[in-house]
């Protein structure tokens, strides 16, 4: 198939957004599909390459002021056109509701093909100042979720990364059909296995204390100060790992240090593909305190590798994680709660092998190429329903133009007009 992505988050951006869109342009293409991706560049230049078999637009952009590293690209409306027009794309998968999608959604409508929409967003990602005003973030949150819903409701199909997600868009008002699909992953390469001393050793991670391990980018709705509170009140001795970098890492280290806990708590900053397998299996722990996840990517790779997890009850988190199953939930916020439930998990060695086992279980059903091909149906779905719906339109303005036109019932591609009978060759689509 002919399959156009896209977004305005792409690597080299991090975070969940750029990985979720890039694995499955990528994994699509390795699957046999023709992939083009459209993306804001990296700066005032458009940009084609071919990478990993798949054909990247970008176009150029500027930085949008208020989240890190988000481009938003000069209006390229002629381009995205031509480019729709040019490679024919038998779905058009947009997973970005700005600028880009904008455009794309208005072009591909006006080609006649179908667009699914993925939502990934919510209004704190958009504005985090906004979102927390105490006076102005209902009215902001309502805006926003009357756009995103607006948005996907002109689509010909929707999708959000789990049932939360979707449940937020139909609390809000989504009409268009809909559906949850999962970001899955990768099953083969995120696994439990031995514990690398050679790399505890390179972080400078103490050898007689559990690992506690955060993967997350250090932006203030991650709430990772409420992590470094429940380290500061837990009675047993663990050492925590907070990896990643973002605007907030200035204030969380200054916070390590004003409650003394350098000793306790570590920085390693951004951790290269190489490490992060062996990394999570040499935590102990997976801690995620987020209040903003639609689906956490680092929280299922934690749980592929047989990790228990403690994690803040909000949003999608639970979806994952199940009390007292694979891990605990507490309440967003209480750092009390959540060093207990820290502590619990650090003095029993046996609780975390069963929780770890059951993590495994739980993020089977997340399973990449399980995910793709759910993917590959509903693409060839509204493919299938377009060219349909295509020729049906073809036949009314037949019948329109020719009213003693009609197909007989039993030969479909035989044609009567009047009491002329003729053969018509099948249309290409059929």
């Amino acid at each position: 198939m002919r399959i156009m992505i896209v977004t305005d988050q792409y690597p080299p951006m991090v975070g969940g957004v750029p990985r979720v869109t890039h694995d499955l342009a990528t994994d699509l293409a390795a699957r046999g599909h023709q992939v083009w991706v459209v993306a804001p560049s990296q700066g005032a230049r458009d940009i084609r390459r071919y990478e990993q078999h798949v054909r990247l637009y970008r176009f150029s952009s500027f930085e949008w002021p208020t989240y890190e590293g988000l481009r938003i690209p000069f209006l390229p409306l002629l381009p995205v056109r031509n480019l729709i027009k040019k490679s024919d794309p038998h779905v058009v998968h947009i997973h970005s509701p700005v600028v880009l999608g904008n455009i794309a959604q208005i072009m591909a409508g006006g080609l006649r093909k179908p667009v699914i929409a993925t939502n990934h967003y919510l209004p704190i990602n958009i504005s985090r100042s906004l979102s927390n005003d105490a006076v102005i973030s209902k009215p902001f949150n309502l805006i926003t979720y009357s756009y995103l819903v607006s948005f996907c409701n002109r689509c010909e199909y929707v999708t959000a990364p789990t049932q939360t997600a979707l449940n937020l868009l139909y609390e809000h008002g989504l009409k268009a059909p809909a559906s949850a699909i999962s970001n899955g992953i990768d099953l083969r390469r995120y696994t439990p296995g031995p514990k690398d001393e050679q790399l505890r050793a390179r972080f400078h991670l103490p050898p007689d204390r559990p690992l506690i391990l955060h993967v997350n980018r250090l932006f203030e709705e991650k709430r990772v100060d409420v992590l470094i509170d429940a380290v500061a009140k837990m009675q047993s001795k663990a050492h925590v790992m907070i990896t990643s970098t973002g605007p907030m890492e200035a204030e969380l280290r200054a916070q390590v240090k004003r409650l003394h806990l350098e000793d306790r708590i570590s920085f390693p900053g951004f951790i290269r593909d190489a490490d992060l397998v062996p990394l999570y299996r040499l935590a102990d722990i997976f801690a995620i305190p987020s209040e903003a996840d639609l689906q956490s990517l680092a929280t299922m790779e934690a749980m592929a590798c047989g990790l228990p997890v403690v994690a803040a009850n909000a949003f999608a988190l639970p979806e994952l994680v199940h009390h007292e199953e694979n891990g605990f939930l507490f309440q967003p916020g209480n750092s009390e709660e959540m060093a207990r439930y820290l502590d619990r998990l650090v003095d029993d060695a046996a609780l975390r092998r069963q929780m770890g086992a059951k993590s495994l279980e739980i993020v089977a059903a997340h399973d990449r190429t399980q995910v793709l091909t759910q993917w590959e149906a509903l693409y060839r779905r509204l493919s299938l329903e377009f060219i349909e719906a295509k020729e049906r339109r073809r036949r009314l303005r037949t019948v329109r133009k020719y009213p003693g036109y009609q197909r007989t019932e039993h030969h479909p591609h035989i044609v009567r007009m009047g009491d002329v009978f003729s053969v018509r060759k099948s249309h290409p689509e059929q």
